[in-house]
């Protein structure tokens, strides 16, 4: 975790999740210094957590550009593609995971001219309030 003069921000990884990360972040690259990786990732969990845009990122995780530049690399790099089953096979054997599953196949169509719109967006000044189905359920 990063050392904030003994302030443990909530958005941020603990070290346990710092450890399990650790194997997938991939090492700095050589050439010019770039800021540290655990503070960019933190950047990034806190935009995911808070649900801010990337320009709010607060500064001490660095520039917001590099907040994002570096999470649009490491997504279209795959690097968080393995993290998750990775993450869910230790919760699953420390039993922290209940996988409760639930399924809803509901589906809802409307015809495109169900909103009574008319052209280009505008209101037709009229409302069609007549339903008509489809099919006739009765025919089969």
């Amino acid at each position: 975790m990063i050392d904030h003069g003994g302030v443990i921000r909530r958005h941020e990884l603990t070290d346990q999740e710092r450890e399990l990360l650790a194997p997938l972040i991939p090492s700095a690259a050589t050439g010019r210094p770039r800021v540290a990786d655990w503070q960019v990732i933190n950047g990034m969990v806190y935009k995911i957590r808070t649900g801010i845009s990337w320009r709010d990122v607060p500064e001490r995780y660095g520039p917001w550009q590099t907040v994002y530049t570096r999470f649009r690399r490491y997504a279209l790099d795959g690097v968080f593609t393995p993290a998750l089953p990775q993450i869910q096979a230790r919760a699953d054997a420390a039993g922290d995971i209940d996988w409760l599953v639930q399924i809803d196949s509901t589906i809802v169509r409307a015809h495109q001219h169900a909103a009574a719109t008319g052209r280009k967006g505008g209101s037709t000044g009229r409302t069609n309030r007549t339903i008509t189905p489809s099919a006739d359920p009765e025919a089969d």
